[in-house]
């Protein structure tokens, strides 16, 4: 089917004079999750970040190092795999016509990736969607979220974006990314199969008129709620009518998810400010409210979890699939009457499956999970009101001394990052060279970063806050953040142990605070390599994860969660 596809796509080029075609995985939204999967139509490849190019004589996936062995099975028969590093400027296809689809790519991005060796023809229509496109299935309304849930009235919200826009001398902010709209407007959709995102832009003006651009279907409610008027809705059909009667304004766009469909509509009228939408800054900082459902939907999450690690390690007998191990753990989660769906395609890695970063198990390609193997399963949830992720690596029989060292080490590491002294280091960068010190020591590593930002009810990832080699953001209170690092052997064994933290002030300091309530499997851990403060860390977070989820356990669970408190 894919080479079929390929072909089809290939006899399109003489049609619009190009020698090759740009697949990226993002839709016109810019989403992480999204119903449309261009990028897998071609290549069969489910990453979440990748981009491709195919030409007449030869097909590249561009992929980073969490997608490298995950691209090579599932893509490399018809494609080469490139790490994605390379794009930027690369002279792989040196000279040639590339086509895009100017919805889904931003001058930035074009710019980064060929303007130096490349011609860029833009192609209005999408070729993917010629040869096949995907029914969108939701045409649900989006809702509005109460001001208890989220802690801050939206006009207060847009009152900071008045602020702002004065401030850098502008008429109008244009909002592209969904979330970014969710987050300002308090607002919440069903457009995304992972991510309560509604599929949606605004434009904004000094004087505090906003213009919502977004199928009338879908803001029903809002109207009803007098939210919005009927005259704010703009049909995506409208926008430039809407642009054409604009006088002559100054406009701050997002360079990172405004598409050159949108910019060049809006330079025909406008003067353009290209900036980071500010949406992103202050969504990352989270208000009590939220920090409070956050911690509340991390008690759901821990006890679903543990029932879960309780079951698979000493009630299952028979011999499962990993495909039958994740259904088990959706199974303890959909317990809860507060859970809607996963916050991501859950990851339920066995053996060699395991050292796959972001691998997938369906039900046609599975595993045995058998009791010598090392599992790893990272999952998450989307709760009425919060988001969850987190990562558990666990065993079934004594494992051997090599990896219970490793696990240790990619323990001591994930310690370090929760225990960091924030006022000392102060970014992202910082700290990911302390969660990576342990495993440096015997020259090992890993390709992903340490951590990501969370959102509060949207994205399970989100920025601009992270724990990386390259984040120099400084770290604020309120923010959310994963503290995951790992190590992966190829073929053989995966180990991950990830929890969101949040900053919060202790006595007039900065620290990190777990979120995550589930046990760390004791049975890989060689406590030997433990220091005294590291012991005391595992004992008052295993206390803490029995007090607060012990009256939500049968007598056998509490007590085997007892025994982790040593």
């Amino acid at each position: 089917m894919i080479k079929k596809r390929i072909k089809t796509l290939i006899k399109k080029f003489k049609e619009y004079k190009i020698d090759g075609y740009v697949i990226p995985k993002n839709d016109q939204f810019f989403s992480e999750y999204s119903e449309e999967n261009r990028l897998k139509t071609m290549t069969n490849f489910s990453g979440s970040a990748g981009y491709s190019i195919i030409l007449k004589n030869k097909n590249y996936l561009f992929v980073d190092g969490r997608y490298t062995i995950q691209a090579q099975k599932e893509s490399a028969n018809n494609f080469k795999i490139v790490n994605y590093d390379k794009i930027l400027n690369c002279d792989l296809f040196k000279y040639l016509t590339l086509g895009i689809d100017p919805k889904i790519f931003t001058y930035e991005q074009i710019k980064k990736f060929f303007y130096k060796y490349n011609k860029i023809k833009i192609i209005e229509t999408n070729l993917i969607d010629q040869i096949y496109k995907k029914k969108i299935k939701s045409n649900k309304p989006f809702f509005s979220l109460k001001n208890k849930i989220v802690g801050e009235n939206y006009k207060k919200k847009i009152f900071k974006i008045i602020k702002y826009l004065k401030k850098n001398k502008s008429d109008f902010l244009f909002v592209t990314a969904p979330e970014n709209v969710a987050w300002l407007l308090n607002i919440r959709g069903w457009d995304n199969p992972n991510s309560p995102i509604p599929n949606c832009h605004l434009l904004i003006d000094k004087k505090k008129n906003l213009y919502l651009i977004s199928k009338k279907s879908k803001t029903s409610k809002l109207i009803r709620e007098k939210k919005l008027k009927s005259s704010q809705i703009i049909d995506p059909k409208n926008f430039k009518s809407l642009i054409s009667n604009l006088k002559s304004k100054k406009v701050i766009i997002d360079k990172k998810t405004c598409s050159i469909f949108y910019e060049d509509i809006l330079k025909k009228r406008c003067k353009i400010l290209k900036k980071e939408d500010p949406i992103y800054s202050l969504k990352s900082i989270k208000n009590k409210r939220e920090i409070k459902n956050m911690i509340n939907a991390h008690i759901f999450d821990g006890v679903a979890l543990t029932k879960f690690i309780y079951w698979i390690k000493n009630i299952n007998k028979k011999k499962i699939t990993e495909y039958e191990a994740q259904n088990k753990l959706e199974f303890f989660r959909k317990k809860n009457k507060n859970y809607l769906f996963p916050s991501f395609d859950t990851i339920a890695g066995t053996a060699g499956n395991s050292a796959i970063v972001h691998y997938r198990a369906t039900k046609k390609n599975t595993k045995i999970i058998n009791r010598k193997d090392i599992f790893l399963c990272d999952s998450g949830g989307q709760y009425k009101y919060g988001t969850t992720d987190v990562t558990r690596t666990i065993c079934f029989s004594i494992p051997k001394p090599k990896i219970k060292n490793i696990f240790t080490r990619v323990l001591k590491g994930h310690i370090a990052v929760v225990n960091s002294n924030l006022s000392n280091h102060t970014s992202g960068r910082m700290i990911d060279l302390k969660a990576r010190k342990y495993l440096k020591e015997i020259n090992l590593d890993y390709e992903h970063g340490t951590g990501h930002g969370v959102g509060f009810f949207l994205n399970v990832h989100e920025g601009p806050q992270a724990i990386s080699k390259f984040n120099k953001i400084n770290i604020r209170e309120g923010m959310i953040l994963s503290n995951e690092p790992g190590y992966y052997k190829k073929n053989m064994f995966g180990i991950r142990i990830e929890n969101l933290i949040y900053v919060k002030k202790n006595k007039n300091k900065l620290c990190f605070e777990n979120l995550t309530l589930a046990p760390i499997d004791k049975d890989l851990i060689n406590f030997d390599l433990l220091t005294d403060n590291e012991k005391n860390y595992l004992f008052r977070y295993n206390l803490n994860t029995y007090s607060k989820l012990s009256k939500y356990l049968t007598f056998n669970e509490k007590k085997w969660l007892a025994s982790f408190i040593q």
